[in-house]
């Protein structure tokens, strides 16, 4: 087991679930959004995704801002089927790296999402394996858009912390963007950093076979 480290902080895409963002791209350009990767970008830097990831925006709001700034008609359903298109699958090991962990550590999720895309992954999880949602496998799950708060923000992992009485060395956070990573060892939170092409199963936890 990980020395000194009572508690673990998963993120959630990249990490537990399959994500590919490039479907998503190319999903929204089959609908005739041509200029996608452009007004994706232009996007991001508004404040339109992080009112989205924070709960500051309904799921009705959203599917109309993406029509809006869409120079080509998007019905509700492409709207949605292009957005999740990015997500994938729950690989069976790493539900079963949880299930294992389990009998050592306190688990906990923290994950930048929303409304759209948490409907969409439990159902997955619940088609796939016959699992109602991801909460099952943590003592307590942090989405950014039901607390109000999200990654890289310090007050997101002080929130975990403060509120389940954790204390940040003996903690380890595992996520694959470094940004986020940043932010936690500014807070003394022991990290991996799950860089591209690397999995729990193959990387972090292989000797639990």
């Amino acid at each position: 087991m990980i020395k000194g480290v009572k508690q673990i902080i998963f993120d959630l895409g990249g990490v537990l679930l399959n994500l590919d963002y490039s479907l998503t791209e190319n999903a929204f350009i089959a609908a005739g959004v041509k200029n996608f990767p452009e007004l994706y970008s232009q996007l991001q830097q508004s404040d339109l995704f992080d009112r989205w990831e924070t709960g500051r925006m309904t799921a009705e709001e959203f599917v109309a801002a993406m029509k809006a700034a869409s120079e080509t008609p998007l019905t509700t359903e492409q709207v949605l089927g292009a957005w999740n298109a990015m997500l994938l699958d729950f690989p069976i090991r790493r539900l079963q790296i949880l299930q294992q962990l389990r009998n050592y550590y306190d688990l906990f999720l923290l994950s930048n999402t929303n409304e759209i895309h948490e409907e969409t992954f439990n159902n997955t999880l619940m088609q796939a394996h016959g699992i109602p949602n991801i909460g099952v496998f943590f003592d307590k799950v942090y989405m950014s858009h039901r607390v109000g708060l999200r990654k890289p923000m310090p007050e997101i992992f002080m929130r975990v912390l403060e509120d389940n009485g954790l204390q940040a060395g003996q903690t380890l956070f595992i996520d694959d963007s470094p940004q986020h990573i940043k932010t936690a060892d500014e807070l003394g939170i022991q990290t991996i950093y799950l860089q591209k092409g690397m999995t729990i199963e193959d990387d972090v936890f292989k000797q639990m076979r």
